[in-house]
């Protein structure tokens, strides 16, 4: 076991193969409203941000890697650190899993690969996320990993549905890995 990946999981790199589903996931409108995406990706850009994604994480401030299955080489979600601030070492983290493969173990055990790389390779002192309140799998998911709910953004998120909550979590490393 290597430390992006475990017996099930591995979180990679993206590689030019990965633009369509790339541009299945950025492309959805149902999504965009769990982030901050306002408009579509071309093709083009899609391909050239691929294309840069290896720089390293203190030159583009975040890292994107996909989730993918061991077993099938299926890739499965996206799981994200951005917002990354090298002097404060903290960094927001994103978790994305396709609608298939949700309800099934994959985000809790892309979550904690993610904070481990985050903890003992980057050496970070905390991750945190923001999670409308009503996406509540998420919320259940970030609480029993053991993130701390450090507060609430009113009507924070604008939504098809009008302003939504969101509520900040945070994980500090305590150093005596996870």
């Amino acid at each position: 076991m290597t430390l992006l990946c475990n017996d099930k999981l591995r979180l990679r790199p993206l590689e030019p193969e990965d633009l369509d589903t790339l541009y299945k996931w950025e492309n959805n409108p149902d999504l965009w409203i769990q982030g901050n995406t306002l408009a579509p990706y071309s093709r083009f850009a899609l391909r050239e941000y691929i294309a840069h994604a290896h720089h390293d994480i203190y030159e583009l401030r975040q890292l994107r890697l996909l989730i993918e299955q061991i077993d099938d080489k299926v890739v499965v979600g996206i799981a994200d650190l951005f917002d990354f601030e090298p002097h404060n070492r903290r960094a927001a983290l994103g978790l994305y899993i396709d609608t298939p493969y949700q309800h099934a173990g994959i985000g809790r055990m892309a979550l904690q690969l993610m904070v481990n790389y985050a903890f003992s390779f980057l050496q970070l002192h905390q991750v945190y996320v923001h999670i409308q309140t009503t996406n509540i799998p998420c919320l259940t998911l970030f609480r029993k990993f053991g993130f701390s709910s450090v507060g609430i953004l009113r009507e924070w998120a604008q939504t098809p549905d009008g302003f939504k909550d969101v509520e900040i979590f945070q994980l500090l490393n305590s150093g005596k890995g996870l």
